[in-house]
């Protein structure tokens, strides 16, 4: 499925031709089919895609992580159902090490923790994940050890952020895997 996505302005690419400001990039499943100006692409594309509209956000490659491991391997974070005896915020040190850790235990932590990333904007992540639950996790969170450019035919690998900064969506391999609420 086509789809067009309409932000204020498209950071770390160039619009096709080069001189005009490129607003909009068309998703063609898991590639970028085109990044140019959103009246040009809706002319070519409009009749057979949806248009997704972001007003005021900024549509980038999307952040990469160099430290993964930190975040999922040493740190804990917790179910929401453990929210009132262990907070929400992720645990590490002497806190993570009074928790009997199971490998199943630490899977569910990396893919809360892995949603965390997403709402951030995160794209990509590196580190060496010595858990085999991180390992897995991470694996199937469709995140990239390296960072993708936006360019046509590349992944559609990007995240949109609105003027405030806050992430309104994330976006790998064309799909929205992180969308903010409200």
């Amino acid at each position: 499925m086509l789809t067009i996505h309409r932000v204020r302005a498209v950071e770390g690419a160039a619009a096709a031709g080069g001189d005009a400001a490129a607003d909009a990039v068309v998703v063609d499943g898991a590639r970028i089919a085109a990044i140019g100006p959103y009246e040009e692409l809706y002319a070519a594309y409009g009749d057979r895609a949806r248009v997704r509209e972001w007003p005021g956000a900024v549509l980038t490659p999307g952040r990469h992580e160099p430290d993964g491991t930190s975040l999922l391997e040493s740190a804990y974070h917790p179910d929401p159902r453990e929210a009132d005896s262990l907070g929400t915020e992720p645990l590490t040190g002497a806190a993570l090490a009074a928790l009997d850790m199971s490998e199943t235990r630490w899977g569910a932590s990396a893919r809360r923790g892995l949603q965390r990333l997403l709402s951030t904007g995160t794209t990509s992540l590196t580190g060496a994940f010595t858990r085999p639950a991180v390992r897995t996790a991470v694996s199937r969170s469709g995140l990239r050890a390296h960072p993708v450019a936006l360019a046509p035919g590349a992944p559609a690998d990007f995240a949109v952020f609105a003027a405030d900064g806050t992430c309104l969506v994330t976006a790998l391999g064309g799909r929205l895997v992180y969308r903010r609420r409200g």
